[in-house]
């Protein structure tokens, strides 16, 4: 019996990645030493996934993802697989709250299009089959609004950010159709970048143009990748301030896209991080429209291994219902807790016992 999507975003749910196991990472450094072959890799992730999907079920979530195991970045993997879109190692990483990640980013080459031969389609077609209806399968891709981050619009090619925005939303429309093609009902879009332009700590564009210009591009972009998508089809966003090895990039709370983006952008949910006092308070929510898209809210944080007060978590939720209504509220760690192949600092057993919490908490809460 498969599992309808009338609830999605579920009042229990997760932003998608997973801790990568050890059989997972040895294989993938065995691959790079050419001591197995592509093949031999993907049927361990293959396996693992078959493992993780079981064991999201079993805690009672009633959606489920493939932990992102064929990744090795949230966003990266990809990006690096538009068309006109490259993947490159720089000279140094990106500076998080007290470490510097692993180099690696991509850059614009090309005029943007999305490749029908994407992997991503055939492995959420593999990842599809094994849910086999048991749960919603949900498909996790980064924002198209991550291609307006610093550094990767080659100026060359698009001049005009605008033409480069145009180009972005075809792209996307076209990649959220081959997804609906190959059976995606439930798709999120992660975005640090929307996050970041209500953040006083970044500045995006080199600051050629006003914040309140690129927030304004990015409601045009998302409402215009959204535009015409099938009615059966769950988009949802998850907004990010950085998650690397259990670090963060930056701080600030919603409240200066909160009149923009959360009030005006056509998606059916939002995730949005709500675990320490980087998040801001509650009050920025009383922009998102009564009746409109869901609040995923993450009070509960993947980056440490420490379980939550239930009722200090309960509480929170009250207190974001004095701005949006207690029916339109739903439960979810803050972020994923593998944003990148090196994971956050938790065991996976601590993992396991976080979505148990979020599951058992929101049926208390929701009388599911």
């Amino acid at each position: 019996m498969s599992i309808t999507l009338t609830k999605a975003p579920f009042k229990a749910d997760h932003v998608g990645s997973l801790l990568r196991p050890e059989s997972l990472k040895t294989a993938r450094k065995e691959y790079k030493e050419g001591k197995i072959i592509l093949e031999q890799l993907r049927e361990i992730e293959t396996n693992e996934i078959k493992r993780v999907v079981d064991k999201q079920i079993e805690v009672g979530l009633e959606v489920v993802t493939d932990g992102e195991f064929r990744r090795t970045w949230w966003h990266f993997d990809f990006l690096e697989h538009l068309t006109g879109i490259e993947g490159f190692v720089p000279e140094t990483g990106l500076q998080f709250n007290g470490v510097e990640t692993e180099k690696y980013y991509v850059r614009n080459i090309g005029k943007v299009s999305f490749d029908p031969s994407h992997p991503f389609i055939n492995d959420f077609t593999v990842f599809n089959e094994i849910v086999g209806g048991r749960a919603a399968a949900k498909q996790t891709i980064p924002s198209p609004n991550q291609l307006f981050t610093n550094g990767i619009r080659n100026e060359e090619i698009y001049p005009d950010i605008e033409d480069y925005a145009k180009d972005i939303i075809k792209t996307y429309q076209d990649a959220i159709k081959a997804f609906y093609d190959h059976g995606v009902r439930y798709l999120q879009l992660d975005d640090v970048y929307i996050a970041g332009l209500s953040s006083q700590e970044v500045t995006y564009q080199d600051g050629k143009y006003s914040r309140e210009y690129l927030t304004d591009l990015a409601l045009r972009v998302i409402n215009g990748v959204l535009e015409g998508k099938p009615e059966d089809l769950v988009v949802t966003t998850h907004l990010c301030r950085g998650n690397y090895q259990s670090t963060y990039r930056f701080g600030g709370s919603y409240e200066l896209i909160a009149p923009t983006l959360l009030a005006k952008e056509k998606v059916d949910g939002f995730f949005l991080e709500y675990d320490d006092h980087r998040s801001g308070d509650f009050e920025p929510l009383k922009h998102i429209p009564n009746g409109g898209a869901q609040v995923v809210l993450g009070v509960v944080t993947s980056k440490h291994g420490e379980l939550e007060d239930k009722d200090v978590i309960k509480s929170r939720i009250k207190e974001a219902a004095q701005y949006v209504p207690h029916e339109q509220l739903c439960l979810s760690p803050q972020c994923g807790f593998a944003s990148t192949h090196h994971g956050n600092k938790l065991t996976e057993e601590q993992q396991w016992e976080k979505l148990k919490f979020i599951v058992n908490v929101s049926r208390e809460l929701w009388n599911e």
